[in-house]
């Protein structure tokens, strides 16, 4: 998806087997993602997310394949790469006997770049009442902010993101996706990796559908839609008995010939387009559900 930048992440031909076999957890996938792109990349536990993950930021060997991130190789881990790059993970890692604060500035030390001011990013989590706490004490959700905030202390310009959203409360899910798509216009190239497929949905300039190992489909979720799903029409109208309702297929001869009648006699009452869903897409590529 070329939107005028350059390439920042690009992948050709890799290959992992955490048993060193042909049992492979990451089989053959290739991908690219350009700068100021948000990439989501999609399935369910077990599919491979977390493994190309794990290569792209160094916590796993590169076995096979080619990886760059900025034109660099990810074999290198330069701290070039390095300061690039930010991670929140899923699982929280943080020092659970240093405060929030005590966490982000110890973190910070790292860099050999400008860092953010960690008072500012936990007030923009929510975690401003609790910067002085000890990580120990914080509940999950908590900690799940506290890494999303120790992610961006770099200002990193490839950022990689594990379900940052999961098990969080609907007015902090929705200030995260704020944050997501503030980073993105200002520049910053998203790697997401989630199997909550209405987050993809939102955020996500193209997806890559992962199913054992593989990617299935990639595209930009509107044209996968366009292209697997089918358009349906929920119609309320004045039926015999009281108010009836119908789902019609816009493709469907016979339901386009109802559809059609119902609008000539003119007792529609309420009448919505209805797409198919991305998971409904996965199911249908994959066979299987996102669970």
């Amino acid at each position: 998806m070329n939107k005028g930048g350059d390439t920042m992440i690009v992948v050709k031909n890799l290959f992992h087997s955490y048993g060193q076999n042909n049992d492979f957890a990451v089989n053959d996938i290739s991908f690219s993602i350009d700068e100021g792109e948000i990439f989501g990349f999609l399935g369910p536990s077990g599919a491979g997310k977390s493994t190309t993950q794990n290569i792209l930021t160094g916590l796993l060997e590169l076995q096979k394949g080619e990886a760059t991130i900025a034109g660099e190789s990810v074999l290198k881990r330069s701290q070039n790469l390095f300061n690039l790059m930010g991670v929140s993970f899923e699982q929280p890692n943080v020092y659970k006997k240093l405060t929030a604060i005590e966490n982000l500035e110890f973190y910070a030390q790292l860099f050999a770049v400008p860092t953010a001011d960690p008072k500012k990013l936990l007030k923009m989590v929510g975690l401003e009442d609790a910067m002085y706490k000890k990580a120990g004490a914080f509940s999950k959700g908590m900690l799940q902010r506290l890494v999303f905030c120790r992610s961006l202390v770099n200002n990193p310009k490839v950022w990689f993101l594990d379900e940052p959203t999961s098990g969080l409360d609907p007015t902090t899910a929705s200030r995260i996706k704020e944050i997501i798509k503030e980073r993105k216009q200002a520049g910053a190239t998203i790697f997401l990796t989630t199997h909550n497929m209405f987050i993809a949905d939102e955020l996500c300039d193209r997806v890559a559908f992962l199913n054992d190992g593989q990617i299935m489909a990639l595209d930009t979720p509107r044209a996968l839609k366009l292209q697997h799903g089918e358009k349906f029409v929920n119609v309320e109208f004045k039926g015999a008995s009281g108010i009836e309702t119908a789902k019609l297929s816009m493709t469907n001869h016979e339901d386009q010939r109802r559809l059609n009648a119902l609008i000539e006699t003119g007792i529609i009452d309420t009448m919505h387009s209805q797409e198919a869903t991305l998971e409904q897409i996965f199911i249908k590529l994959t066979g299987r559900g996102l669970d």
